[in-house]
């Protein structure tokens, strides 16, 4: 074997490992990603659970920008933040920019509850990097933003 081939050999057996390492994040993202819905309203699909985060991440928006945001169609993003409105964890404004939109956002109920379910998640993943100094954190990170594209400097 040359060193071309013994390097693509090597590549290719790197990149299959890390397609090992992301689909177990994403699994174990997924499992407790259901489970803290759960937590946060067993009535709920984790779906809904999926909106209120991310309004509780980026704020109101509205139900289109919310269904693109997502990945979901407008018809289960209208369907789940019904049920959530009826359980008053989301509310509907008229847009600041254009009186005739509206935007939703959480209640204060609705911000309440996410918080309370999103520390069992905290503590998942401060568990496991507990052991890693600021260096390691660091670099994590910069890895991270670099592989999702965010790391535009």
């Amino acid at each position: 074997m040359n060193e071309d081939q013994y390097k693509n050999t090597r590549r290719t057996h790197l990149e299959l490992l890390l397609g090992e390492q992301l689909n177990a994040l994403i699994t174990s993202m997924h499992a407790l990603n259901v489970k803290i819905a759960a937590r946060f309203d067993p009535s709920l699909q984790p779906a809904a659970f999926h909106l209120v985060r991310w309004l509780y991440s980026y704020g109101p928006t509205s139900a289109s920008v919310l269904a693109e945001a997502t990945a979901m169609d407008r018809s289960s993003v209208s369907r789940l933040v019904k049920q959530l409105e009826q359980l008053e964890y989301v509310k509907r404004e008229s847009s600041p920019e254009d009186r005739r939109g509206i935007f939703l956002s959480l209640t204060d109920l609705g911000r309440e509850k996410t918080k309370e379910a999103l520390k069992e998640k905290e503590i998942a993943y401060f568990e496991r990097i507990s052991k890693w100094n600021e260096d390691q954190l660091e670099y994590f990170i910069d890895m991270l933003k670099d592989f999702n594209g965010l790391d535009r400097s």
